[in-house]
């Protein structure tokens, strides 16, 4: 791999790995008065998710909660990259069409929505960079 494509991957896998992180800090209360709150998040999940069950909505915002986590924190590593950015790719491809579903086309392309995807894509198409822990286990 070429230098500037180790940035690349870097630079890929730190963005990604902060925008679920972020979100994630914003609806647990970490980011102060600058915070979402668990409640507001509710709400948005189930605005987002306006064709689920009412009785579904906090099981969809505490699995939406633990996968983001989860993925920020192996990308944010470079621990299974390959695997989280795939994971990273489905889910913000269902949240973006879900958004599109419930709000229209407007909402998830002026949140970038479709970009994060396909940024977590690019990602999974590359070879470990040698800034991660994956370099270490594919010697």
């Amino acid at each position: 791999m070429k230098s500037y494509q180790h940035i690349a991957s870097l630079l890929l896998r730190l963005a990604l790995a902060t925008g679920f992180l972020s979100a994630v800090a914003s609806r647990l209360g970490l980011w102060g008065q600058q915070s979402s709150g668990w409640g507001k998040f509710l709400q948005y999940t189930a605005q987002v998710n306006s064709f689920a069950p009412q009785k579904l909505v906090p099981s969809l915002a505490v699995a939406s909660t633990i996968l983001e986590t989860l993925l920020g924190i192996l990308l944010l590593l470079g621990f299974k990259t390959s695997l989280a950015a795939i994971s990273a790719m489905i889910l913000t491809l269902l949240f973006a069409l879900t958004m599109t579903y419930s709000f229209g086309l407007k909402e998830p392309l002026d949140y970038s929505v479709f970009t994060f995807s396909a940024a977590a894509f690019l990602l999974a198409t590359m070879p470990p960079s040698k800034w991660s822990m994956d370099q270490y286990f594919t010697k």
